[in-house]
């Protein structure tokens, strides 16, 4: 049985999301040299649909930490 997108994102969303956050609570931290490690976090990260789940809820991380 093959995996729909809707079940590949119901099933990894949570994980998603604390991955996402967990790289976001490493930018006051790593500050300057937050943006080359954090890209090479996303990088490692397995599948690629995966990778962009997690790059996507950063982006959205981001705008609300900006507002």
């Amino acid at each position: 049985m093959t995996q729909t997108r809707a079940d590949f994102h119901e099933h990894y969303q949570a994980s998603a999301q604390a991955e996402a956050l967990r790289l976001f609570e490493q930018k006051a931290v790593l500050q300057g040299a937050w943006l080359n490690w954090v890209a090479s976090q996303i990088y490692a990260l397995r599948p690629a649909a995966y990778a962009s789940m997690v790059r996507r809820e950063l982006m959205r991380l981001q705008e609300i930490s900006e507002n």
